[in-house]
């Protein structure tokens, strides 16, 4: 993380001064320009997300929103793909669907949490944390509480729990796994079980946008 902060330096040639690596790493990392770089790197990340959230058929082709499926509702759908696989991409869909109204709320709740960024973030960074581990840590309940009831909203109006629980009637496993009774699916555990995958999502595409250009600042260098 150290190099990658000077190198960044180099690489984001936006006005600031090129940087040597005789330059002090602590120094350079807390002061203004390299807690710019920083911000800028996880704004950029934050803005490939929502890109992401906006567009329904980049959503479900995107492996880091999928990664980020909670284990219970990856349990559900191998379950519900022996009873009606085609209820497994309707789910799909309309949590894909959903993901496009939580674009303004997420968005602002995010860019917020960067520009809350301090110098004692930067010295974990430093030490070896993720920049959008500590993002994550800053907004990450605030985000799941704020997109939940839209979440549930969308969901209910797509259908999809009357759906499901029509397809998984008798089926008691799913009901409790879903906060519903012996053969109902409860409308809220669905929701949240959603709302933490697109949560979970969004920092999957923010720290691999924060991977992939750290390595692309250091390559021009060597390291």
């Amino acid at each position: 993380m150290k190099k990658y902060i000077i190198a960044a330096a180099v690489f984001i040639g936006t006005g600031a001064a090129i940087l040597t690596t005789t330059q002090s790493c602590t120094s350079v990392a807390t002061s203004d320009l390299g807690l710019s770089i920083i911000k800028r790197i996880l704004l950029n990340g934050i803005d490939k997300g929502m890109g992401i959230y906006s567009n329904k058929e980049a959503f479900l082709q995107n492996n880091m929103v999928d990664k980020a499926l909670p284990k219970q509702l990856r349990d559900i759908n191998t379950t519900l793909e022996k009873i009606a696989p085609s209820l497994v991409a309707k789910e799909r869909d309309y949590i894909a669907q959903a993901a496009s109204y939580t674009v303004n709320i997420s968005k602002p709740i995010l860019q917020q949490a960067v520009n809350s960024l301090n110098a004692q973030d930067v010295t974990r960074i430093i030490q070896g944390t993720t920049a959008t581990q500590i993002l994550k840590e800053k907004s990450s309940q605030q985000l799941v509480s704020a997109i939940a009831p839209m979440v549930d909203q969308k969901l209910n109006e797509y259908g999809i729990i009357k759906t499901l629980n029509t397809a998984l009637s008798g089926n008691s496993l799913l009901g409790s796994l879903l906060g519903g009774g012996n053969n109902t699916v409860n409308a809220g555990g669905l929701s949240q079980l959603a709302s933490e995958q697109l949560v979970n999502g969004l920092f999957n595409i923010i720290e691999d946008y924060e991977h992939q250009n750290s390595k692309a600042l250091l390559g021009p260098l060597g390291k």
